[in-house]
């Protein structure tokens, strides 16, 4: 996730470092807004040199793949001959392939050390970056064919290496384009019977439906054209490719139009014994049966020119390109040990150790590891080349000894700080601007602190304990004006949204601009929800709303308080225990369907019930609003039809929010997110739609309930028989808590059949009669329980009167009773929400 931060800040702790005169250069992670660039780039068809030089617009983000930018042409010097789609003053994307972050670099090159034994290839060597970028342009060229247009596929330009970052990166057309629009659907049912190939008319989620669809034709093309390793960027149940494919702006409103590929670089190695999502399982399983134990972006070459030889009038300008692929792929693939592929040969043929080594020098050269001079001496002993290559397989110090052995300022460097204690100081000042840049644009730190901290270098090392907590926690606790507005977020700001109208509608119109910012809102429906701001219905929404937020910390704090409690009421515990038993407690607090926090909403909900004498404007938040979790959502699905794009845009922001803290798979776009706002917002309204829709299928029928002593004798009379083999078996009759898991299950089994066979009875009366059912097993059970414990297991001349038999009754049934109801309750609510079959109410 991207946060603001000062590009003024950044540059200055930049120039501080560089003011220290320390002989090593300045590490730079990524680029800020305004950077300008010069690069030596290669087109990919034509392969044209020429010199370009760019001004980056914006960071658009970084992954294990790499990080990606738009930036501007400000000049281009193509020697002869041209590089279609490069002009001066227009906007590209490009992508270099180094991860912004020290973890995702360390991380993705663990992974394809493991499977290949060297470092992460399309990063250093310049055969993998020629390999990647014309296997995507012949695969744009096949979607003329499978797609229908070269533009569903976006255009790679060129290649280019960047000597500041270490790395080949690429240059491609920008694409003005959205993720996926989260759409409302009140009939999921339908989406789930629906399959990809279907026409789907009367599907909702057109846009979710396209994209599926698109993905799947990209997929099975990359197949048919050899590129089945690339293929995973585009598979469905990675639950991460679909960023991966954009919507053009373009195209809206129309959701079945504009999708376009834009992401061919995979970032991670798919390793046989670790899979990263549920595709892969399927994908290491092809792998075998091909041979490839590791998967990452090999092509069949073979089964491609097959493919341009059956359609030779599509690819008939590319055959030049199609030879420089065939020798890029031999040179990248020789570049590398992989067991997996090169098995003995690793062994027999000194050739492919001269490629491997070979390579391997101009990868360290490219990642700024070596210096021309080390180039040199490596180039001519081979033995020195080897050691070289050794070394790096040292966990940690293998690259910063490789780095003293192949730079000479890098000797220097650290010569001069073992000997200098002027030099040393100066060092350790510029090494706290360099990792205050980094701080600073986390958001650790604001640009007054990273200042102060650069000119305080004490300071800066009593913030570095706090550095390995989260980024927010490490402000939290070293920011004061951030620990106060912190607090007052959680504690004043919702008060003073359920009072003050203008806050409510201010704080509106904030996530509104963000919405429209982020692509979740268009600028026509963005104006349309700020136009209803004034409205009574909105204003009284934005205001329960607001309760529903101070609700949230309700259950944190009574679950804490019980805990304690539990702690303090049971000394005998040892600190071990009791710290067990607290987690238990904290534990089902967040577990339990119904909590603290949400009866205190379902509550506040009821009495606005009341206190208006309307039902029928909070029909679905009266009962939504008492679930955990759920209930946050209750008032924007109570807006979707009387204000559909606003309540849509709300589930959304909800929803949705905390899905991004999730590693890899909380991506904006990706599948997780869909998934949760289906989830959270689509699933309640299905559930509404499976319930009228029952309602109308029952109109015809004439209410029942005869049937519901029958339904409570017949769970009593399974509980009783529960109880006698359970005394035959251990010679007494069980006790509630023998039995429970058992028990639990009758109520809610009666309960059901008690609610489908009340023919045309309408809901309420169907969730009455479920309750009433519970509540006879309960009665019903405890006395047939009470009765066969007293006299099936008295002993000797013991005599029970009568009074303490009803007592025990009483005492038993009581609390049977309340339980035995709630839980029939819930099992009356699935019945009357599960999918539907028309058929079955022929005998309802």
């Amino acid at each position: 996730m991207e946060y603001s931060y000062s590009v003024k800040t950044c540059r200055e702790l930049a120039e501080a470092f560089r003011r220290k005169n320390i002989l090593r250069p300045l590490r730079i992670q990524r680029y800020d807004p305004g950077a300008e660039l010069d690069y030596v780039i290669k087109g990919v068809v034509p392969a044209i040199e020429a010199r370009i030089k760019l001004k980056v617009e914006k960071f658009v983000g970084g992954g294990y793949a790499g990080q990606v930018y738009k930036v501007k042409a400000l000049a281009i010097e193509i020697p002869e001959g041209s590089i279609e789609g490069l002009q001066v003053d227009q906007s590209y994307a490009i992508k270099i392939f180094i991860p912004p972050t020290a973890f995702a670099r360390f991380f993705r090159s663990v992974i394809y050390a493991f499977g290949f034994q060297g470092p992460f290839s399309p990063r250093a060597n310049p055969d993998a970056a020629r390999a990647g970028a014309l296997w995507q342009k012949f695969i744009r060229r096949g979607a003329r064919l499978r797609l229908g247009s070269e533009n569903t596929v976006v255009n790679i330009l060129a290649t280019f290496v960047d000597s500041n970052l270490g790395s080949y990166g690429e240059i491609s057309e920008w694409i003005e384009g959205r993720m996926w629009r989260l759409e409302v659907d009140d009939n999921l049912d339908a989406r789930m019977k629906w399959k990809i190939g279907n026409n789907g008319e009367e599907v909702a989620s057109p846009e979710y439906r396209t994209k599926r669809t698109f993905m799947a034709r990209l997929v099975q093309l990359m197949h048919e054209m050899g590129a089945s390793e690339l293929a995973r960027q585009y598979e469905w149940w990675t639950c991460k490719s679909q960023p991966n494919a954009l919507k053009r702006l373009i195209s809206d409103p129309n959701p079945v139009e504009g999708h376009v590929a834009v992401d061919f670089r995979p970032g991670l190695a798919l390793l046989p014994f670790l899979p990263m999502c549920p595709a892969d399982f399927r994908l290491i399983i092809r792998g075998f049966t091909k041979g490839s134990l590791v998967q990452f972006d090999r092509g069949n070459i073979k089964k491609l020119e097959s493919y341009v030889e059956s359609n030779q009038e599509t690819f008939a300008d590319m055959r030049g390109a199609l030879e420089e692929l065939k020798q890029a792929e031999n040179s990248y693939r020789d570049s590398l040990p992989d067991i997996t592929h090169h098995h003995l040969k690793l062994i027999s043929s000194p050739k492919l150790w001269s490629s491997i080594l070979r390579s391997s020098i101009q990868g360290w050269k490219t990642r700024n590891i070596i210096d021309e001079q080390t180039i040199k001496r490596l180039s001519q002993k081979r033995f020195l080349t080897l050691i070289f290559y050794l070394l790096g397989l040292l966990p940690f110090l293998g690259n910063f000894l490789r780095k003293l052995w192949g730079r000479e300022d890098y000797r220097r460097h650290h010569g001069r700080m073992l000997t200098s204690l002027g030099y040393f100081r100066r060092a350790g000042r510029a090494r706290i601007a360099e990792n205050l840049i980094r701080w600073h644009r986390r958001g650790r730190v604001d640009e007054a602190r990273a200042a102060r901290l650069s000119e305080h270098p004490s300071r800066f090392f009593a913030h570095l304990p706090l550095s390995i907590l989260p980024r927010k926690m490490h402000r939290f606790f070293s920011d004061r004006r951030f620990f106060l507005r912190s607090l007052d977020n959680i504690f004043r700001r919702p008060l003073r949204l359920y009072f003050k109208a203008d806050v409510r509608e201010r704080w509106l119109r904030e996530i509104v601009a963000q919405g429209e910012k982020n692509g979740t809102l268009t600028e026509k429906e963005a104006t349309q929800i700020t136009s209803q701001i004034k409205e009574p219905f909105i204003q009284k929404y934005l205001k329960s709303l607001a309760v529903h937020v101070c609700t949230v910390p309700v259950t944190q704090i009574v679950s804490v308080a019980v805990a304690l409690i539990y702690i303090k009421l049971h000394p005998e515990l040892a600190w071990q225990q009791a710290m067990v038993h607290a987690g238990i407690i904290l534990g089902l607090f967040q577990v339990i369907p119904i909590s603290p926090g949400s009866l205190v909403r379902g509550l506040y909900v009821t009495f606005l019930i009341l206190r208006e004498r309307n039902f029928k404007d909070y029909n679905i938040a009266f009962f939504l609003s008492f679930l955990k979790y759920i209930g946050y959502l209750a008032f924007p699905i109570q807006m979707a039809y009387r204000y559909p794009d606003l309540a849509r845009f709300m589930a959304g922001h909800w929803a949705t929010e905390a899905v991004h803290i999730v590693p890899v798979f909380g991506e904006r776009g990706a599948l997780l997110e869909h998934f949760v706002f289906d989830l959270f917002y689509n699933y309640p309204l299905t559930i509404r739609h499976r319930i009228r829709q029952r309602s109308k299928l029952r109109a015809d029928l004439k209410p029942r309930f005869w049937h519901v002593p029958l339904c409570a004798i017949g769970g009593t009379l399974l509980l009783i028989s529960a109880d006698l083999i359970y005394f035959w078996r251990s010679g007494h009759i069980p006790t509630f808590g023998d039995i429970w898991w058992l028990a639990f299950w009758m109520p809610l089994f009666a309960a059901a059949a008690t609610t489908s066979w009340a023919g045309g009875a309408v809901l309420s009366k169907r969730i009455i009669v479920g309750a009433i059912c519970g509540a006879l097993i309960g009665l019903l059970y405890a006395t047939s329980n009470i009765l066969l414990g007293s006299f099936l297991a008295q002993q000797g001349s013991e005599y029970i009167s009568f009074s303490q038999i009803i007592g025990q009754i009483g005492a038993a049934s009581s609390w049977r009773i309340f339980l035995f109801a709630i839980v029939a309750v819930i099992g009356s609510f699935v019945a009357e929400t599960r999918k539907i079959r028309p058929k079955s109410f022929a005998s309802s």
